[in-house]
């Protein structure tokens, strides 16, 4: 891995590579407490099982990232969708593969809908579409449970500013005009075929947002994970990076 900076929408950024290889690069988008850290060794895994570059990057206030400006508004994933034109030039990137895993999905989706000229494939790991009673139950007692001085300095090892990070992303989950959000009626424009993962355990999401993604993407590839809670790849590590190479070789 080689970690480095870019300027992004007038700030820093982090990024990160693994790998070589002269086939497309897999853009990793995290999940919505993550960071370029988090992702820990998945993406070397990643480039090795698919003999291609792997590029991470942690959005603002994320990781080690210059702070985000302001508090997140219902939107925010779609002003997050709206920097990866910037964020593609600055990394030299004119398509690749898009792997997005919760938020960082969601983020995808919108991205794919936006620009389908940047992006070949989508993998979505527990995507988001709308606001499920799953995912805001969950959130309120992860909240309602988070403790600044254990919970805040375990993230602390991966964010500069791990409370901030929690409370803003917390509060606009859980925020009443967010109970409404929902990306459906964007989901045709999306021509990307798309590799759908799911655990069946998953504390924050359930199968319907698969159904609702795949009612309207042309090719979709589906995996459901057994003993698999909200990271796949993590929680079936083996099984993700060897339904994700057959997926990319078909792909390119």
């Amino acid at each position: 891995m080689t970690g480095k900076w870019i300027d992004l929408d007038g700030s820093r950024v982090e990024y990160a590579r693994w790998g070589e290889g002269s086939a497309l690069p897999v853009l990793l988008l995290h999940e919505g407490l993550g960071s370029v850290g988090l992702w820990k060794d998945f993406p070397d895994k990643l480039a090795k099982a698919c003999n291609r570059k792997v590029i991470a990057w942690s959005r603002h206030g994320h990781g080690w990232s210059d702070p985000a400006v302001g508090v997140r508004n219902p939107d925010y994933m779609h002003r997050e969708a709206a920097l990866l034109p910037q964020l593609l030039a600055a990394l030299d990137i004119p398509r690749s593969h898009w792997l997005g895993h919760s938020d960082g999905a969601s983020i995808a989706l919108i991205g794919a809908a936006e620009y389908p000229d940047r992006v070949a494939s989508l993998i979505l790991e527990a995507p988001h579409v709308l606001v499920e009673d799953l995912t805001f139950n969950s959130i309120a007692e992860i909240a309602a449970a988070f403790a600044p001085d254990v919970t805040g300095e375990r993230m602390r090892r991966y964010h500069a500013d791990p409370l901030t990070l929690f409370n803003d992303w917390s509060s606009i989950w859980l925020d009443p005009r967010f109970r409404t959000w929902n990306i459906e009626a964007l989901l045709n424009r999306v021509e990307a075929p798309a590799l759908l993962i799911q655990g069946h355990d998953d504390q924050y999401g359930t199968f319907d947002q698969l159904d609702r993604i795949a009612a309207h993407l042309p090719d979709v590839t589906r995996l459901h994970l057994d003993d698999c809670r909200h990271s796949p790849h993590f929680d079936q590590p083996e099984q993700v990076l060897q339904t994700i190479s057959r997926f990319l070789e078909k792909k390119d």
